[in-house]
């Protein structure tokens, strides 16, 4: 048989992988080299080695979610923007998000200059690593807040007619036309949450709370803003730039926990910033393979697990106000929800072929 050489090749793993794996190399040689400039021994330099390593993994399951979620808003950018994505985001994911993060938090927390803060990490990182354990905090509290917003928001939606848990989500797109309904939820869950905590621990959460169900609606907006400005622009010049920044703070937002669950492994920042840092490339990679293969519209469920791993991701981040809840546990729940939904979608595709046979 001819093959037809104008047909579109289906790009291979690799392809989407390429640099994702280049990144790997390149981070765990700068890993095993910074160990041996900080021990000057071998075996130090393999235990950066391998903590760079376990970072990445680590980084991979907290935010495979966060790829499904990614894909979603993804697949309705023009190729520019998928591209920019994909290089802009990630300098942004890597140097803002596990850098510049950490740095503003304790300069903040710690009410000294950036520079200060930047000292800190390259000279005390025990002190350094204890200030970004104090602020957790809030950050969890913040970061709780804008993802519970953002997995309430898929499900609260009158024009979502396919539903993964059927009793559950069928109720809540019918209840979706009540307008601010997700809103005030989550400032239920905000008091029930503040009330179990006492005296300043209490005004913190309670406040970092309040600042992220804020930062999503503000976000909305601009997006909102920004992309009503494309619609304007010529067909070329068009490309999603409102959704765009709503997939960097969302990114923000994912990578809290990750960026404070890395310092139970390490207190060097340079350390998590490589280690993290290898993680989102895999999470950018697989977001483009998710949009190039349609794998979202095979698989009618996996976003639906997606986002109710963000609810739970959500949760998590709350309960972690009240007590210790390891990485591993966030990372096997998102996870397991994902991995059911893709087999729901695997079994619903068999069936509606089974039907489809049988009509013919």
């Amino acid at each position: 048989m001819i093959r037809d050489s104008t047909a579109p090749q289906r790009r291979s793993l690799f392809s989407y992988l390429r640099w994702a794996v280049i990144t790997t190399g390149f981070g765990l040689i700068l890993g095993g080299w910074l160990g041996w400039q900080s021990t000057g021994t071998a075996a130090g330099a393999v235990s950066v080695f391998f903590i760079c390593a376990v970072l990445a993994v680590l980084e991979i399951s907290l935010s495979f979610d966060n790829a499904i979620v990614n894909a979603n808003k993804l697949r309705n950018m023009t190729p520019v923007w998928q591209k920019r994505f994909l290089t802009w985001g990630i300098v942004i994911a890597v140097f803002g998000m596990r850098i510049l993060f950490p740095l503003a938090i304790v300069a903040i927390a710690a009410g000294i200059g950036p520079v200060e803060a930047l000292r800190l990490a390259a000279t005390e990182p025990g002190e350094y690593a204890r200030i970004m354990r104090e602020a957790h905090l809030g950050i969890a509290a913040f970061g709780g807040s804008f993802l519970m917003m953002v997995g309430l928001n898929f499900f609260f939606d009158h024009e979502k007619d396919v539903h993964w848990v059927r009793f559950i989500e069928r109720h809540m797109a019918r209840v979706a036309t009540i307008r601010g309904v997700e809103v005030a939820i989550v400032l239920v869950l905000i008091l029930i949450f503040a009330g179990m905590l006492d005296g300043e621990e209490a005004a913190t959460f309670f406040h970092a709370a309040i600042y992220g169900l804020l930062t999503f609606l503000l976000v909305e907006v601009l997006a909102g803003m920004l992309d009503a400005a494309d619609e304007a622009m010529s067909a070329a010049a068009r490309g999603g730039v409102g959704a765009f920044v709503y997939l960097e703070v969302l990114d923000a937002s994912f990578s809290f926990d990750g960026v404070i669950g890395a310092f139970a492994l390490t207190q060097n920042l340079f350390v998590i910033a490589i280690g993290l840092g290898i993680g989102a490339m895999y999470v950018r990679s697989m977001t483009i393979m998710l949009v190039d293969r349609k794998t979202l519209a095979e698989y009618r469920y996996l976003e639906h697990g997606a986002f109710w791993a963000i609810l739970i991701l959500a949760v998590i981040m709350y309960a972690q106000a009240l007590t210790h809840i390891p990485e591993a546990v966030t990372g096997l729940a998102g996870a397991a929800l994902i991995g059911i939904s893709l087999w729901s979608s695997i079994r619903h595709k068999a069936a509606d072929a089974a039907r489809h046979d049988l009509r013919r």
